[in-house]
């Protein structure tokens, strides 16, 4: 039996709009018959379902406290047993739709039917699906004819689409980000080369920062949670000479960037995404363990400091 990313998604997607006033998110239909569940106004309910669906119903969301040098953190904690594809044919976010004036990042299964990224040749994943569903990262409602964009992309009908919104600036949108901190682990592996079909599960926690007044100050504070609170343990089917060599490379650590609020770097580039080093982008710690022979190999440390520096506590 084929996985369907899509139809995964639509199920849970289906789920959140059966609960939707509980989860006190707004479900719409636009013009061209699009679904549209805008979780604004969400909070953790809204966030994980938010996380879950776009991982096309490949990895699940939990809410646990985490411990940092004594100080007490509201977490989550991610897990997956399809890591490459819940986390980078469906999660990752990497389609930027810039149409007509309106803009968002793009994530979750959709992209699977859409394949409008390279990476997709690395993954070996033939997505099939009668509709497609696809997060979007705004905070702004898409109108009508980039809705239809969209589907047209991914080769459904308009009123096979469901699409999800939640801005930065929110309870729903800062979980489905801190849900990233797996999905930032396999991108850094894949950008270092590495085949990532060969992580044969994985399991994270990431702080779930707190709400923020603005978009442009969660892009910081939900970047910081990642790169100086993320923890990661990753099963791969490789041998202890290979994870030693790759392992140091992983954490967010291992750039020239690292080391202060992602605020302040980003600001440093302008606010262009595209001047700061892409190996920055990785949780702070990862334990890497060989499938093949049982042990483990550490690479990287949290940082609490930046941490309280980002979150102002």
């Amino acid at each position: 039996m084929t996985i369907s990313l899509n139809d995964r998604a639509r199920e849970l997607a289906d789920r959140l709009v059966a609960d939707a006033e509980a989860a006190r998110v707004q479900i719409t239909t636009l013009a061209n018959g699009t679904r549209l569940i805008d979780c604004r106004e969400g909070g953790f309910a809204a966030g994980r379902a938010f996380a879950e669906v776009c991982m096309g119903g490949l990895g699940e969301v939990a809410y646990a406290p985490l411990v940092l040098d004594g100080r007490w953190l509201p977490a989550l904690t991610v897990t997956t047993d399809r890591p490459a594809v819940a986390c980078l044919a469906a999660q990752y976010a990497g389609w930027r739709i810039d149409r007509d004036g309106y803009f968002a990042m793009g994530s979750g299964p959709g992209r699977a039917l859409i394949r409008a990224e390279e990476l997709y040749d690395d993954l070996d994943w033939d997505e099939q699906a009668s509709g497609a569903v696809l997060c979007l990262e705004t905070r702004e409602p898409p109108p009508a004819e980039v809705a239809a964009f969209v589907a047209d992309r991914a080769g459904v009908a308009s009123s096979a689409l469901t699409l999800l919104m939640a801005p930065t600036a929110s309870v729903a949108g800062g979980v489905q980000i801190a849900a990233r901190v797996v999905e930032t682990a396999l991108h850094k592996l894949h950008e270092l080369d590495f085949d990532v079909r060969r992580v044969v599960s994985a399991i994270g926690n990431c702080p779930v920062p707190p709400v923020s007044k603005s978009d442009p100050e969660a892009i910081g504070r939900t970047n910081d949670a990642v790169l100086y609170g993320g923890q990661v343990q990753l099963t791969i089917d490789a041998g202890d000479d290979e994870l030693d060599a790759i392992a140091p490379k992983l954490p967010a650590s291992a750039s020239e960037d690292h080391g202060q609020p992602f605020g302040r770097v980003l600001e440093a580039a302008d606010w262009d995404f595209y001047k700061i080093d892409p190996m920055l982008f990785s949780p702070a710690e990862l334990l890497l363990t060989s499938a093949q022979s049982g042990r483990s190999v550490h690479a990287g440390n949290v940082d609490l400091g930046v941490l309280e520096q980002s979150f102002r506590i």
